[in-house]
């Protein structure tokens, strides 16, 4: 099976395609009578596709990119593969939970998505090992790796409640805010700021990597998590031990912010549409770090977690518009995507999507904590969707129109 980074790479892009029709469903059925189909079997199926046959999907093939193009035996075959069985049970998933909900099926299929990424995380970890010299983004890959496992276990013991039928709300909660946690701030974040890392020293002159933020990232992941969950009164020695993390997180970024405000800076470095791009990216992470730090205070975070609207929004900035749009700015610099000005309509339109969807949904939040209605706001979100949608069915169209040249293999 010998399938090359640009097929692979199409597919994901027709993957996000694909999440955003379902969004454009989910908010059609919000502002509009439409009885079919179950809203929540439809956000079911979003959300675990949007997460590993987008996210996941994306990560594996750069993942596989670097490690190819950094060791001289190459395991390609083998990664086709287990990136072969996560599109498979992606692809279940999406019908399972689209028709069924949690079911024997989908849960099934959850569960074999897990052993698959424990499976590549197994093999490249060997791989890792064949690197004749130290390169600063393995710490930040491996981490990502492991968040991706250990996050499993909220998964695991969500689908204990929904089998057993054992609900109880407030472990309910904290399953889910486990999963999204080590997902959103382990398992993508860690990915994305080590491919950073990876492309600095090629753009920035004199680059020299400071452990010290890795360090800083990772000794505040795990005990930043208890930040979703404030409302369960945790005791003060863990809440001081957790603001300490928001701000530990805050002050590692600044340091790494120093770099990657080198690397836009300099001319000609990078094309001038993938600096706006980045520059996007990096507001868009600062602002979710700001909120994080913001969460701290009780009384916001009560606000905060109480209201539906702001927690969408804030999980929309992060997976829309600091992963996604980071993971499609990475595809287009290194020209994995293929360059056409219809690419760069594309993008452009998708960027406005995801700016306008951030600004409305923070507009219906704060609307929310004063019970004050907007009018029109479902509506609103409905054409914003739309906007999403028509930038990804013109990627998809650029990329399917004209041939690449195979990255993976040349």
């Amino acid at each position: 099976m010998k399938i090359s980074t640009q097929l692979w790479t199409k597919i994901a892009i027709i993957n996000l395609l694909i999440v955003a029709s379902l969004g454009v469903l989910m908010r059609y059925k919000i502002g509009f009578d439409f009885p079919y189909f179950s809203q929540k079997y439809i956000l079911h199926s979003h959300s675990h596709f949007a997460f590993s046959g987008w996210v996941t999907h994306a990560i594996y093939i750069l993942l596989v990119h670097f490690i190819t193009h950094n060791i001289t035996q190459d395991n390609t075959k083998l990664y086709n593969k287990l990136i072969f069985i996560n599109l498979i049970c992606s692809y279940g998933m999406l019908i399972s939970f689209f028709t069924t909900g949690y079911s024997f099926i989908s849960i099934g299929l959850s569960t074999a998505t897990i052993v698959n990424n424990c499976f590549f995380a197994y093999f490249i970890f060997k791989d890792f090992k064949k690197l004749t010299h130290y390169h600063p983004s393995i710490a930040w890959f491996k981490s990502a790796l492991w968040f991706n496992i250990f996050s499993s276990l909220g998964t695991f013991y969500l689908a204990y409640m929904m089998a057993s039928r054992n609900f109880n709300e407030h472990w309910y909660l904290a399953s889910v805010y486990y999963y999204l946690h080590f997902q959103y701030n382990g398992f993508f974040t860690f990915t994305c700021l080590g491919l950073i890392i990876n492309k600095l020293p090629k753009y920035v002159p004199h680059f020299k990597y400071n452990k010290l933020i890795f360090i800083l990232f990772f000794t505040s992941s795990i005990p930043s998590y208890f930040l979703s969950i404030l409302w369960a009164k945790i005791p003060m020695w863990l809440y001081i031990i957790v603001v300490i993390s928001a701000i530990v997180q805050l002050i590692g970024w600044v340091m790494l912010l120093k770099d990657v405000r080198k690397f836009l800076k300099i001319e000609h470095s990078l094309p001038p549409f993938s600096k706006i791009i980045f520059m996007f990216v990096s507001l868009a992470f600062t602002i979710k770090l700001l909120l994080q730090l913001g969460s701290t205070i009780p009384e916001i975070s009560k606000l905060a977690f109480g209201f539906r609207p702001v927690v969408i929004a804030y999980l929309h900035l992060v997976l829309l518009g600091v992963i996604s749009v980071f993971l499609l700015a990475y595809f287009y610099t290194a020209q994995i995507l293929h360059v056409t000005k219809i690419t760069i309509v594309a993008l452009s339109v998708f960027l406005v999507g995801v700016f306008l969807n951030e600004l409305v949904l923070g507009i219906q939040g704060v609307a929310s904590f004063m019970y004050f209605p907007v009018k029109h706001i479902n509506e609103y979100l409905f054409v914003v969707a739309i906007i999403i949608f028509i930038g990804m069915l013109l990627l998809v169209y650029a990329q399917t129109k004209h041939k690449q040249h195979h990255i993976l293999h040349k």
